[in-house]
């Protein structure tokens, strides 16, 4: 027989091609040891429920490095875990500690701003989206600085923002609107030249300091002439006073305060774990939600007992951190030393500084959030993916940010539920001269086997897809025997499950294929199972089905099934 021995190698974008051409004979192959499908170590119920919590709370294991260690260095390693500023003090070096200077001095600059979004943990296609949506719907907020607006509405939505800003036309200040304009550009300008040659980092990271200077000596200078322009005016100067003897553990009012602070805390701490992953995309590192809910605990915690309002991680502000070319927490350490310099001091300095020039640094630093690439590759990879950042996108700026996200997240949650109830189904061929099998139509050398039907379930078999799985199969089934008839091919006599890529089982799918083997049996058809992982034999094993299927099954790949099978067939009369 003539068979196709060209190398395998991915046909998917190529022409369609045609049916493939099924072998006249059973393939012969070199004979082959059967090997059998082992079972897994025995565990009693209490080790495989330790285990699987342990996967699933614990999945990066943290404390391995805890391991055999003395107990002086295991109390390092605690204190390391515990408070990240024992791991990567001892490391740090002076030039990250100018980039943090200038960042936490520009971040200190921008502490009369306060802005919370409210989100959940989200895939990557939803935080694309959310970025772009919160770039364009902080952008537009500023339009009242930049335009120079008393009355100015304090919703987030597109549409209200915009019907706002033109309804107050007669408030607009060309002044404003010149200088905003100026110092926008001169900001955009000098973010340009760090991103093309990034020696001159310094450049971008000093320009919002410096023209916060600068438009400060401006409107100093020509105050006379500049009278249009909006400055942020008095600000009272002083710490905020002690609040801890206001702390009251009896009451009337203890459970709702309770019952507030725990919904706080949790909007608190998903805020500020969203955002953080938000940056932590950009700059590819992983954020640790244990240490940011302690970070954010310790720090409201303190912050209760000196009259401050409860505290997360802000959008603009992280973003013009991060602009501003922080390396490490010491940005936010030389913020808060900046700030309380400033609230004991420099208050009065701030009298005539225009608000324009906050508004026009965090234009600069968000639009720098809206990632066009990232949008046009989940286009290019997965439809759903970009549908899913477009309904967080588009959600974020006309409906509201928690229903925006919420449509994002439910069309992410129907595509996990889509895989998981209509799994794929695969038919395999042989690759000519090997022992390998692949799909038929991914590999044009593929052909069929003679008398059997091979195929693969990529996803696990749970209640939610076995009935779907069992209707797949039945109808591959029904159209391979079609085409055997139609084509005056040999009869099907055997059906192969390849059970590699089914990670788990439950009940309903082991009734499932108990209930497919019957039917099959009275349509003089034999099911074999091959590969099944650990997991899943363990299961098939418990449930006594495999002694149905007798000698058949289960084989550790589907060419020893086919290669056994075959020469069974051969050795009857």
């Amino acid at each position: 027989m003539g068979l196709n021995s060209n190398r395998v190698e991915n046909c998917s974008d190529q022409e369609a091609p045609p049916p493939p051409i099924e072998a006249t004979s059973v393939i012969q192959m070199p004979p082959t040891e059967v090997h059998r499908v082992c079972l897994p170590p025995l565990k009693t119920t209490a080790q495989k429920l330790r285990h699987r919590l342990s996967e699933i709370f614990f999945p990066d294991d943290p404390l391995h490095k805890f391991k055999d260690q003395s107990w002086l260095h295991k109390l390092v390693l605690g204190l390391q875990f515990f408070f990240p500023i024992f791991h990567w003090a001892p490391n740090y070096t002076l030039a990250l500690f100018k980039s943090d200077v200038v960042s936490g001095v520009t971040i200190a600059s921008l502490a009369f701003l306060r802005l919370g979004f409210v989100i959940d943990f989200l895939s990557k296609a939803t935080l694309v989206g959310f970025m772009a949506g919160a770039a364009v719907i902080v952008s537009l907020q500023q339009l009242k600085g930049l335009l120079g607006i008393v009355h100015f509405t304090t919703k987030m939505q597109l549409v209200p923002v915009l019907s706002s800003a033109f309804h107050q036309i007669d408030e607009w200040s060309w002044q404003t609107i010149v200088m905003g304009v100026g110092f926008l550009a001169l900001l955009l300008i000098t973010r340009q030249i760090s991103m093309r040659k990034p020696k001159l980092f310094w450049v971008s990271a000093a320009a919002p300091l410096a023209s916060v200077i600068l438009s400060t000596i401006l409107v100093v200078c020509f105050k006379s002439k500049l009278q249009g322009i909006k400055t942020i005016g008095n600000l009272p100067k002083g710490l905020n006073p002690p609040s801890s003897n206001m702390l009251y553990f009896s009451g009337p009012h203890l459970a709702l305060a309770i019952k507030t602070g725990i919904i706080t805390g949790i909007l608190s701490l998903t805020e500020g774990i969203a955002v953080g992953r938000t940056f932590a995309s950009l700059k590819n590192y992983q954020v640790d939600g244990n240490k940011e809910m302690m970070a954010i605990g310790l720090m409201n915690m303190a912050g209760s007992c000196s009259s401050c309002y409860v505290t997360t991680g802000s959008f603009s502000r992280s973003a013009v951190n991060y602009n501003a070319g922080a390396k490490t927490v010491v940005s936010n350490i030389v913020m808060a030393a900046a700030v309380l310099v400033t609230l004991l001091f420099l208050m009065p300095l701030f009298y005539y500084t225009p608000n324009l020039i906050l508004a026009a640094i965090i234009i600069t630093a968000v639009v720098g959030l809206i990632d066009y690439q990232a949008a046009y590759k989940l286009w290019k990879v997965d439809k759903l993916d970009f549908l899913a950042c477009l309904c967080s996108f588009f959600g974020v700026l006309f409906i509201s940010v928690p229903l925006g996200l919420a449509i994002a997240v439910g069309v992410s949650v129907f595509k996990i539920l889509l895989h998981v109830t209509r799994p794929n189904t695969v038919v395999l061929g042989n690759i000519p001269r090997t022992q390998i099998y692949q799909n038929l139509t991914q590999y044009r050398e593929a052909v069929r086997v003679p008398s059997f039907l091979i195929m693969a379930v990529e996803a696990p078999i749970y209640f939610a897809n076995s009935t779907y799985l069992q209707e797949r199969i039945l109808r591959w089934i029904r159209e391979e025997e079609e085409w055997l008839s139609s084509n005056n091919r040999s009869n099907l006599k055997c059906v192969v499950l390849d059970m590699t890529a089914v990670t788990a089982i439950d009940t309903s799918g082991i009734d499932t294929i108990s209930e497919l083997r019957k039917m099959l049996e009275k349509r003089s058809l034999k099911l074999v199972l091959v590969n099944p992982v650990g997991s899943v034999m363990e299961k098939l094993h418990e449930s006594h089905i495999l002694e149905s299927f007798g000698l058949e099954g289960p084989y550790l790949s589907v060419g020893e099934a086919v290669a056994d099978i075959s020469s069974a067939w051969k050795s009857q009369p």
